[in-house]
């Protein structure tokens, strides 16, 4: 179904023919609740009405999901890697269109969302290879009486919910190690950001995925959606990225069914620049950590400790960045920040910040929501940060970078762990022996060293404490959807 048509700038960019109904077995259906509006964050305007779905369409979703599953999972591998790699190749070569896509619901500059696309794509060549890969063990017990077989198996109809902010890329990380295993899967995408979802859909059906092996339900109502999925016993996987309240929640509700679990939660990123880092690197990396998608990414620098000796030259290099940065809508030429993703996104990154001026931090450089139209904000660097500042343990999701100084490798090792959270931190310092002490000491699920970026398809993606568990990418992404199983034979 055409969606509407939306003019973005001067230059006529318009929002691509994308589906704008759920994907049900196979078909594109209303719901039966309605629509509701997918809002361009640079204007505020709406770009289209998707169908607003309801418990009804997400049990039909399920339904499909388990009658496809037993012919899905008897696929050959090598037949599931093919339609991967057509997924993939599909996927680069409308690149420009799925880019736009992003840009238009989303708000990152077109750059940044042709390396989403990009990003998304690696993640179907990856499965798409590793879907033939997937293998088993054969041994004798140590008694020598029993042979052991071990195989693994597709786990079945899988519950996968995404974010807003990588909406492609979010997209196929879940949905392509799922196809891999011999899984089907039932997507809900956050409602600020599904044509990505619908596209990459529509997408996948062309390149030969069977109806009812991918399922996509849109909606507003998260919790009257996914809650009472989480109770039908055909659902045996649930894959969540989001708030770690939310992931809390899910994971108690899931306890009942006994559901395998990927969670990718909250994140408050430590950057650290110990008194031996390369200043000029420091900050390019700074640039990154902390601005890639406007700074809503988990994995966004959110608390940036530097040591005492370089926490002036760094702020003052960072402010003079910061402040030649052009916030624009992602579609104008030479935007470097794009709108934050809506209002009340804006409202808690304005809030985090006056609370940490009111309690005596300075703002060298930005500081307010801009004027006008959309949901834009100034990049930000604030100074002599209190510890008591909410952003020094909430998380940011804007660009903000608060900067503290610490007086030693100790020092900077507790202020880091200091948080109920561990997906990634950042390190710079000049000597492999002291990178390799004070990164094994980092509580975190990854680390960059010496570097501002830490995503990669072929990596494991994932948490510790508060973050989550389980992990997305590399080897270990296709395992999460693979159960074990042991044949005892008699010897």
């Amino acid at each position: 179904m055409p969606s509407d048509t939306f003019t973005a700038d001067a230059r006529d960019r318009r929002l691509p023919h994308v589906p704008t109904q759920a994907l049900i077995g196979g078909d594109w259906c209303d719901g039966a609740a309605g629509v509701f509006a997918v809002v361009d964050p640079a204007t505020g305007d709406p770009l289209a009405h998707v169908a607003d779905c309801d418990f009804t369409q997400a049990r039909a979703a399920v339904d499909e999901a388990a009658a496809a599953g037993a012919a899905w999972a008897a696929t050959s591998p090598r037949k599931r890697s093919d339609v991967l790699a057509r997924a993939h190749r599909a996927v680069v070569q409308r690149r420009e269109e799925l880019a736009l896509l992003i840009t238009l619901e989303m708000g990152k500059p077109l750059a940044e969302a042709r390396g989403e696309v990009d990003y998304a794509a690696d993640f179907l060549r990856w499965f798409s290879e590793e879907a033939v890969r997937v293998d088993g063990h054969y041994g004798l017990a140590p008694d020598g009486r029993t042979r052991m077989l071990v195989t693994r198996a597709p786990v079945g109809v899988c519950l996968l919910v995404t974010p807003w902010n990588f909406p492609l890329a979010m997209g196929t990380r879940k949905i392509a190690p799922a196809l891999a295993a011999g899984c089907t899967v039932v997507v809900k995408p956050a409602p600020q950001t599904p044509l990505s979802t619908l596209a990459l859909a529509e997408l996948l059906q062309d390149a030969g995925v069977p109806a009812g092996v991918v399922n996509v339900v849109t909606t507003t109502d998260a919790p009257g959606v996914v809650e009472p999925l989480l109770s039908d016993p055909r659902v045996r996987k649930l894959s969540f990225t989001g708030s770690t309240a939310v992931g809390r929640a899910l994971a108690a509700r899931s306890a009942q069914q006994l559901l395998r679990l990927s969670l990718e939660l909250g994140g408050n990123a430590p950057f650290l620049v110990l008194a031996d880092a390369d200043l000029d690197r420091a900050v390019e990396g700074a640039m990154l950590a902390k601005l890639r998608n406007g700074g809503e990414a988990c994995t966004a620098a959110n608390r940036f400790y530097v040591h005492e000796s370089l926490a002036e030259p760094f702020a003052q290099r960072l402010t003079e960045r910061f402040r030649a940065l052009r916030v624009a809508a992602g579609t104008e030429p030479g935007a470097d920040i794009g709108p934050l993703i809506d209002a009340r996104q804006r409202d808690r990154v304005a809030e985090l910040v006056q609370d940490a001026i009111d309690r005596g931090a300075q703002a060298p450089v930005g500081g307010a929501a801009l004027d006008g139209r959309g949901f834009f904000f100034a990049p930000t660097v604030l100074t002599e940060v209190p510890a008591d500042a909410r952003l020094s343990s909430e998380e940011i999701f804007g660009p903000v970078a608060p900067i503290t100084p610490f007086a030693d490798d100790d020092d900077a090792i507790a202020l880091a762990n200091a948080t109920e959270y561990g997906l990634v931190s950042y390190l710079y310092t000049s000597q492999v022996e002291r990178a390799l002490r004070v990164a094994s000491a980092l509580e975190s699920g990854m680390v960059g060293l010496n570097r501002g970026l830490v995503s990669n398809a072929a990596a494991p993606f994932g948490g510790i404490k508060a973050s989550g568990y389980g992990r997305e990418g590399g080897p270990h992404g296709i395992e999460e959807y693979l159960d074990v199983r042991y044949l005892a034979i008699d010897a």
